[in-house]
Order: structure tokens, then C-alpha cells, then sequence
């Protein structure tokens, strides 16, 4: 092989892993949002007004919140009832219900996320 062809190759290979580079990094600088998406997919959250620990799961998801299916008791009491709330912050994932604040890592787990 000339030398020539080799040096082309040689910087074939370099720009080829720069660009793979970029897209890998571009890839994980999404990957929380894309988990965050996946989780407010396959959960519903049940809060109400003025509960300490709902507040505090509000807070974990900041500005997330609004990618959530969340559901007030002091709004939607009646729908509250209807699902058989008993204590809130609740999750309901997958049909099954999941009592108190929950973690990035452990709504991952549940979600399959």
C-alpha cells in the first residue's frame, strides 16, 4: 500500500471516530431526558396540596413536572377515590400502585426505564 493511501486512510479513521464521538456524546448529554420521558410515559403520579413528601417528589422531578401524568386529590377527589388512594405521594405504574416518594433510580427500575 502506498503511503499516500495509508495517510488518506489514517485520516478517514480519525474523522470518522471524531464524528462517532459527537454522536455518542450528543446520545448521553439526552439520556436523562430520555429517561425522564420514558418514566412520565409509563407512570402516573397521585399527589395532593399541601403533603410534605409530595412537595418533596415534586421537587425531585423540577422542571420535569409538567412531562408527568399527575394527579391532584385536592383537585380530582372523586378520581382520587376511584382509583383507591389511600395515601399519597402514590405512583401507579403498570397497574400496581407504589406508596411514597420515589427515587430517579428506583422509578427506572419500576418503568423498566
Amino acid at each position: 500500500m502506498k503511503k499516500d493511501t495509508k495517510v488518506y486512510l489514517g485520516l478517514a479513521a480519525i474523522v470518522t471516530l471524531i464524528i462517532l464521538g459527537i454522536y455518542w456524546a450528543k446520545g448521553n448529554g439526552n439520556s436523562d431526558e430520555v429517561v425522564i420521558k420514558c418514566i412520565a410515559e409509563n407512570s402516573q403520579l397521585i399527589i395532593k396540596a399541601g403533603c410534605p413528601a409530595c412537595a418533596s417528589q415534586e421537587n425531585l422531578l423540577k422542571e420535569n413536572i409538567d412531562k408527568f401524568n399527575v394527579t391532584d386529590c385536592s383537585v380530582e377527589s372523586k378520581k382520587c377515590i376511584d382509583l383507591g388512594i389511600v395515601r399519597v405521594p402514590t405512583w401507579i405504574i403498570n397497574g400496581e400502585k407504589y406508596l411514597g416518594a420515589q427515587s430517579i433510580e428506583k422509578l427506572k427500575e419500576l418503568t423498566g426505564c
